[in-house]
């Protein structure tokens, strides 16, 4: 009962949850249902397309055994896959190594100009992400200002081909995509932590170094989990990135695979697996972060 005498409905601040409850019902556990509909499927005997099966009870499996065969049995399947655990590892791993200099540097020593170097990262968010690609494309390009640079420098004798297949070319675009959704909770974490606690290190004879490694890195692990996880998910599924910075069957990535069977015609099922193998894939990393969130409050808390 509120102070004022009213009696509140029983579940009444339930009902603030409500919007979102049917915002994810309505665009994330029907299509969910509906790519397994259509994974679990049959094909058409007349057009040969893939037709959705909406009753679990009828579900087949054969395709998802097909899949999960071809990736634990060395397969197309299992080299793309493993190809695109490679990519995103070495790209977090450089957002990593770029992006929490830059979240460190804006929470200790930003100073007045921290709101500004915070707009200077947050800036790449207002252009959409094609046009990004589309401009990276014409950085890299044969004439373009990347081997322009390393000619003058002397680091190249001729025009490089970046755009020709190059894996390192995707592992860094994705890195440019997706590096400020990093960087933004890593600042957040660094930025909480108290700089009493940092201040006790030195106090006690921790050289800076040792403060760092031992105060502030292990504040800050919740923050590289979390900016991990927001880049990972996406650059799992990503598809346009290698299309427009390669096009070569040399570093499709697994979201390609989805893409290329989805629009094949007639491989809407085998795409819709492919899917839900890889939702079943980046599921594992999501509980792990929520299972390190859990274990870490609960270590907090005691």
């Amino acid at each position: 009962m509120k102070p004022g005498g009213m009696r509140l409905p029983r579940g009444f601040w339930r009902l603030f949850a409500l919007p979102g409850v049917l915002w994810l019902v309505a665009f994330f556990v029907v299509p969910f249902y509906a790519i397994a509909a259509v994974a679990m499927g049959r094909l058409d005997p007349l057009f040969g397309t893939s037709a959705p099966v909406w009753n679990p009870i009828e579900w087949d499996t054969t395709i998802l055994t097909d899949v999960l065969s071809d990736i634990a049995g060395g397969g197309i399947f299992q080299t793309v896959f493993f190809r695109t655990c490679l990519y995103v590892v070495i790209a977090v791993a450089m957002c990593l190594l770029i992006g929490y200099p830059v979240a460190y540097y804006i929470a200790r020593h930003g100073g007045r100009l921290k709101v500004l170097l915070l707009l200077l990262v947050i800036a790449p968010f207002w252009i959409n992400y094609l046009m990004r690609m589309l401009a990276w494309i014409n950085v890299l390009q044969d004439d373009g200002y990347v081997n322009r640079i390393l000619m003058f420098v002397g680091l190249l004798d001729a025009p490089r081909s970046w755009l020709d297949g190059q894996p390192s070319t995707v592992v860094l675009g994705l890195v440019y995509g997706y590096i400020p959704f990093l960087i933004l909770p890593l600042y957040a974490a660094l930025d909480r932590i108290d700089q009493r606690l940092i201040e006790a290190a030195r106090d006690l004879g921790a050289s800076s170094w040792r403060a760092f490694t031992k105060v502030t890195l292990p504040l800050s692990k919740q923050g590289i989990l979390a900016g991990s996880v927001i880049i990972t998910l996406p650059m799992f599924g990503d598809y346009y990135t290698p299309d427009l910075l390669s096009q070569s069957p040399r570093t499709s990535m697994f979201g390609n695979q989805i893409d290329f069977f989805i629009h094949s015609g007639t491989g809407e099922a085998t795409g819709a697996t492919l899917a839900l193998v890889l939702s079943g894939f980046v599921s594992l990393l999501m509980i792990y972060y929520l299972v390190s969130v859990a274990r870490s409050s609960r270590e907090a808390s005691s």
